[in-house]
């Protein structure tokens, strides 16, 4: 039986919109249809937080680190690529990210406290992401680190947790409550007069603490079919290679041939938009086909699929931004 998907933030509704109106992005019904028989059976279920670049303390501390680690969870495009070696191995992208934080904790360094974030200087917290190369918007980042101290120390007691506990089990509320006391979490753009709420790494947060918590205890959600697809750069360009969404010559021309798209721009907009549209269309595809689906689910089902695209496939579109 197919649902109509919860809107508690109101994604949904202003992506429809800006579909509605969009002159840059349209998506492809045939290419949904065969996009959707593509996609694994079960979807995938809660991150797996047993990676061995993950982190687990006690459950304040996780709860701190999780929150540190989508703080700074964006833009990890460009050339030469940011990479980080770490027990042997070289990664880039989050992993990159994931093995700057846990090479930092190997050696002794809490980023799990907020004091001990607090009393890092800029060229200290820099350090941090020390590897080949600059991180992306390292600026942006240092800013993040110094939001999260402020932020845990001022509204949440020092301890993540207190927040999670105010949201009662509800990854909405979570989202409003992270939005509000940590400002690089407001991810809201503006199209044709109309405000459009993606909030990325907000709900990614959500799922990220289901998974290192195992959907118990301080990761237990009740309402994480409420989310939408967490619009990002690698998604749209996994829908495009599949034919499910179509790019406007101009604009496919712009993005293949690696043209940045400035942040808020309509073309960017159009992009997650119907990058959450085109997940929920694919979820309820499969709901009709009988299996269980979650836009959440598809989006991780995406991502995957993408770590498979071959190096011939259509580029991601190009966007400094912090909110992915």
């Amino acid at each position: 039986m197919v649902t109509d998907f919860p809107d508690p933030l109101g994604i949904r509704a202003a992506a429809r919109t800006v579909l509605a109106r969009a002159h840059w992005v349209q998506l492809d019904p045939l290419g949904l249809d065969r996009l959707a028989d593509l996609l694994p059976s079960p979807l995938p279920d809660l991150p797996d937080w047993d990676h061995p670049l993950h982190w687990r303390g006690d459950p304040d501390h996780t709860a701190n680190y999780v929150l540190l680690l989508d703080a700074l969870n964006f833009c990890f495009w460009g050339e030469p690529r940011w990479r980080i070696r770490y027990g042997g191995q070289v990664y880039d992208g989050y992993w990159a990210l994931a093995a700057a934080l846990r090479r930092a904790l190997d050696e002794g360094r809490p980023v799990y406290d907020p004091r001990y974030l607090v009393s890092l200087s800029d060229a200290e917290i820099a350090a941090l992401f020390a590897g080949e190369g600059t991180i992306p918007l390292l600026e942006r980042r240092i800013a993040h680190v110094r939001e999260v101290a402020r932020g845990l120390l001022e509204a949440c007691d020092g301890s993540f947790a207190n927040l999670i506990r105010r949201a009662e089990r509800s990854a909405a509320a979570l989202v409003r409550l992270v939005s509000a006391v940590f400002p690089s979490f407001r991810d809201v753009a503006s199209y044709d007069g109309l405000l459009v709420p993606f909030y990325k790494r907000a709900q990614l947060l959500c799922t990220d603490l289901a998974g290192a918590f195992g959907g118990r205890d301080l990761g237990a959600f009740d309402d994480l079919p409420a989310l939408t697809a967490f619009a990002d750069y690698k998604l749209p360009q996994v829908l495009r290679f599949h034919g499910a969404l179509h790019y406007a010559d101009r604009l496919a021309q712009r993005v293949d041939a690696r043209e940045e798209l400035p942040a808020g721009s309509p073309e960017e907009v159009e992009i997650r938009a119907a990058t959450v549209c085109a997940v929920d269309e694919l979820a309820r595809r499969l709901q009709a086909s009988g299996r269980s689906a979650a836009a959440w689910q598809v989006d991780w089902a995406l991502w995957q699929l993408g770590q498979t695209l071959p190096s011939d496939a259509p580029p991601y579109h190009r966007t400094r931004t912090p909110f992915y």
